[in-house]
């Protein structure tokens, strides 16, 4: 972990001057925080190589302490994130789009962390016409508060809306945030993403001038605990890789708590992956909960997460908080929804219980960025190519190969009817 005697750079300090963007300059003119567009953060993992960094989802004030401190002792450039469902205006999270970039450069100045860091909306879910509508309000005022990447999520619709959802956001994101676009629900073995389907969105997109960063799929994961054991499709997750691969669209990969180290690092040596998201392993490690090799929580013959003595929480307040999910009704992976109500009694807590929390986070954080993502090194990536570039926004990485002649509205809607996807059962599958 970095402390208050960390020496600020000559180099670090002009990529302060010339690398954060607008909204994080006008937000934090005096900070020491390196925040920066996603698009910066993609970049340096496909510099380095069969790289990808996590994606942290920001659950709660201690998980983003033990990320930034991870990174920090890795020199890993990373991002953190909160998804609509954790962090919009229905959250069960503390941690919101709006407060996030504040929680984030509060505790990266008090850290001296000097590593960059992309502020992500993950999941920016539009399922019909009314998120839309709120969405050409709702995005702009989540840069206003700092986010520097999101992800347009209306995978929950059919493909043409899909894409015209996407299509519509333009004006809404400035040109040099990092972007986001996903094809099928994460629903696990069900309703599985196609190579089609892929290239049906990109290709759509990259007529209307809009240059995806990442794409996220239904790979074969699932959100929350990993209860299946069957995990990412790497084969299928290459083959979409492949069909896109001359938009220059990387990966990114949802639900990576529970899979094997070994199938995550085939994820970053085998295909296009640059950003892995981590949720629940994170969450459940800050608790001190046993957990697998993974990162998946354990549970007894009875179904209950096992608390390990002494680590994470107090006893007293674990056994708090179990009453209280059993009051609710909450159990598995919706213990998510206890972040929320119970933030503050944790934040209450003895300072060497809330600094435990945090270091389990940054101890297994590391491992995942050093000895399984290949992420170590790749910040010192990020700033040298912010000092090439001299700007907040590192360009495309693509240009535009299709005619928009060729992607009207009506020209989506036929095409999207010459599909044949499986989009499998329908049902509440938020993040």
């Amino acid at each position: 972990m970095a402390d208050g005697n960390t020496r600020y750079t000559a180099e670090y300090n002009e990529a302060l001057t010339v690398g954060r963007p607008p909204n994080i300059v006008s937000l934090f003119p005096n900070s020491k925080a390196l925040i920066v567009s996603g698009k910066y953060i993609d970049r340096a993992m496909i510099e380095k190589g069969q790289a990808m960094t996590i994606a942290a989802n920001g659950r709660s004030h201690i998980v983003i302490r033990g990320v930034l401190a991870a990174a920090q002792r890795a020199r890993a450039a990373v991002i953190i994130e909160i998804a609509k469902s954790e962090g919009g205006r229905e959250a069960y999270c503390p941690v919101s789009y709006w407060n996030i970039a504040r929680q984030v450069d509060a505790v990266a100045n008090e850290l001296g962390i000097t590593v960059p860091v992309a502020i992500h909306a993950d999941h920016y879910g539009i399922k019909n016409e009314a998120d839309l509508d709120q969405a050409r309000t709702e995005i702009p005022s989540m840069f206003e508060a700092g986010i520097t990447s999101i992800a347009i999520d209306a995978s929950h619709q059919p493909d043409d809306r899909n894409l015209l959802a996407n299509i519509a956001m333009k004006p809404y994101i400035p040109e040099w945030a990092g972007l986001e676009t996903e094809i099928g629900e994460i629903k696990g073995n069900d309703g599985l993403s196609s190579p089609a389907e892929a290239v049906f969105l990109i290709a759509g997109l990259n007529a209307h001038g809009i240059f995806p960063d990442w794409i996220a799929l239904n790979n074969g994961t699932t959100h929350g605990i990993e209860a299946s054991g069957q995990g990412i499709d790497v084969d299928l997750t290459l083959a979409i890789h492949q069909a896109i691969a001359k938009y220059r669209v990387s990966g990114a990969q949802h639900g990576t708590s529970g899979n094997s180290f070994e199938r995550l690092r085939q994820i970053a040596r085998k295909t296009h992956t640059t950003k892995a998201n981590v949720a629940t392993a994170l969450q459940m490690l800050s608790w001190g909960l046993s957990v697998n090799d993974e990162g998946n929580a354990q549970q007894d013959a009875d179904g209950n997460f096992i608390k390990i003595e002494g680590e994470g929480l107090t006893e007293d307040l674990w056994r708090d908080m179990q009453s209280y999910a059993r009051a609710k009704g909450i159990s598995g992976g919706n213990y998510k929804k206890l972040n929320l109500p119970f933030e503050n009694k944790i934040l209450s807590q003895p300072e060497a219980v809330r600094r435990r929390m945090a270091k389990r986070v940054e101890d297994f954080t590391y491992t995942l960025l050093v000895e399984v993502f290949n992420a170590g090194g790749t910040a010192d990536l990020v700033m040298a190519d912010i000092l090439k570039n001299r700007s907040h926004h590192p360009g495309v990485k693509a240009d535009v190969m299709e005619s928009p002649d060729e992607w009207t509205e009506d020209a989506i809607v036929h095409k999207a009817a010459e599909l044949n996807t499986d989009k499998g059962p329908a049902g509440d599958f938020d993040d």
